[in-house]
């Protein structure tokens, strides 16, 4: 741990506990020193103003004021930039729930997150609106349908639904055991074994229409399986890995990309010309040629060779799209 996550991870434990807390296991849940610790310690009380008090037995511990432990919290913003996303992304997800049979139930939780947020400001309000999280790209759906979708995963139903695929514009029919329902860039996707093609499979849940639950019941994948097959590759277009993506970005395109999370397993380097490049396994490349190409020149695929051939293609076909 940093010093700003002992110094959170030290405030949460003292203001919940009812007794002093031991030298040892504040150690132990700190990871630290017992000099470390007695430097937060003192940085909590005396820079932050934490009304800490020694066990008054003598045996060591900590622990906060009893009579000020409820009204102390720590000044500015101590939340990590996952937990203020996911708090403002669920207050926003609430407000757009509208006047749904969820509004009065939900009503305590968008209570709570907004007491939250007034605990972590010292009690002032914050200006949340100050701070937005955007959806990009959302597609329009079909309510009905997702629903019946939704109920067949969790009721563990099979399903039959027509499909019409985009890479295709093929429509199909297809009957399925659904295993889970999963939020991908802001768009919803069905991992569900095939029983047609007796495969695993990922369909856009906006492409689905005519959707019916059976009273089959579904076909259970371990989850082992699906986490191999949906989850080893690039992508909502996962899968066993046909290979390994080699691209190459240039020097002013690596101040981004070398910070950037594409995948669990990528592997990236600057090479010696200050270019940046990146390793990612993958099974199909239409998404990730879309993110690649979106750097245009700044972006060279170098293998495998059918995805540079790949590549190449989809270039020269933008660009005869401009010819006069």
């Amino acid at each position: 741990m940093d010093r700003y996550e002992r110094t959170l991870a030290l405030h949460r434990i003292l203001k919940s506990a009812r007794y002093p807390v031991g030298l040892k296991r504040l150690m132990d849940e700190l990871e630290c020193s017992r000099a470390t610790l007695y430097r937060d310690i003192a940085f909590l009380r005396d820079a932050l103003g934490a009304p800490i008090e020694s066990d008054p037995t003598g045996d060591g511990g900590f622990r906060y004021a009893a009579d000020e432990a409820d009204r102390f919290e720590l000044p500015g913003l101590w939340l990590s930039s996952d937990e203020l996303h996911a708090l403002l992304a669920t207050h926003q997800l609430l407000d757009r729930t509208g006047q749904g049979v969820l509004e009065s139930a939900l009503a305590p939780l968008r209570g709570r997150i907004e007491k939250l947020l007034d605990q972590h400001a010292g009690g002032r309000r914050w200006p949340v609106e100050r701070i937005r999280v955007l959806a990009s790209g959302v597609r329009r759906r079909d309510e009905h349908a997702f629903r019946v979708v939704a109920g067949a995963v969790l009721e563990r139903r099979q399903l039959t639904f027509d499909y019409l695929a985009r890479s295709t514009n093929e429509h199909t029919h297809r009957t399925v055991s659904p295993q889970r329902l999963t939020h991908y860039r802001d768009n919803w996707y069905l991992d569900a074994w095939d029983h047609d093609r007796e495969a695993l499979r990922s369909f856009s849940v906006d492409r689905i229409a005519q959707a019916r639950a059976l009273d089959a019941t579904a076909r259970d994948i371990p989850d082992d399986e699906l986490k191999q097959h949906l989850s080893s590759s690039y992508g909502i277009f996962s899968g066993t890995p046909k290979g390994t993506a080699v691209i190459r970005f240039s020097a002013k395109a690596a101040r981004w990309v070398a910070d950037e999370y594409w995948h669990s397993k990528q592997e990236g380097a600057f090479l010696p010309d200050g270019r940046y490049e990146l390793r990612i396994p993958y099974s199909n490349a239409r998404e990730l040629l879309m993110d690649v190409l979106r750097y245009g020149a700044d972006a060279e695929v170098v293998g495998p060779p059918p995805l540079r051939a790949q590549a190449r293609t989809l270039l020269q076909l933008a660009l005869a799209a401009y010819d006069d």
